[in-house]
């Protein structure tokens, strides 16, 4: 699947029934801490998650890569990303979230802290990073 440069999250959601409505919760931290605004329209895909119960026999290569793509790393060594720094870890380091909770470890940094980050180094569990810009306001 190929996704658009002009992405400005992805998020995991369900659609709720309300009086005739139906609306998608977005998480408060892609308001707060990412790039979107309240009162203001977006454009939104929707990708269904995965079938449980399948139409027709599944194609075995289609269902390996997407069990590959759901369960590797969402960053490669090189990366580029803007993240905040939510908490300090046991070893002091400063700890960010991108795709799916995945975890990044990012040296010299402290809570709330903006920062872009170059990913130096990818585990299945974990990616390290340096940073590469600091932002001083970003609220």
């Amino acid at each position: 699947m190929e996704l658009s440069d002009t992405l400005l999250c992805l998020f995991g959601s369900e659609i709720d029934h309300q009086d005739g409505s139906y609306t998608i919760d977005i998480p408060g931290r892609e308001v707060e801490l990412g790039d979107l605004e309240p009162e203001r329209s977006y454009r939104i895909a929707m990708i269904p998650q995965a079938r449980t119960q399948p139409d027709s026999d599944p194609d075995p290569n289609e269902e390996s890569a997407q069990s590959t793509a759901e369960s590797s790393p969402p960053v490669t060594e090189g990366d580029h990303r803007t993240v905040e720094i939510e908490t300090i870890g046991d070893q002091g380091d400063g700890i960010a979230r991108v795709e799916r909770g995945y975890v990044v470890i990012v040296p010299d940094t402290n809570p709330d802290e903006r920062v872009e980050i170059e990913i130096t180094s990818v585990t299945d569990t974990v990616a390290f990073a340096d940073v590469v810009e600091r932002y001083e306001d970003h609220e």
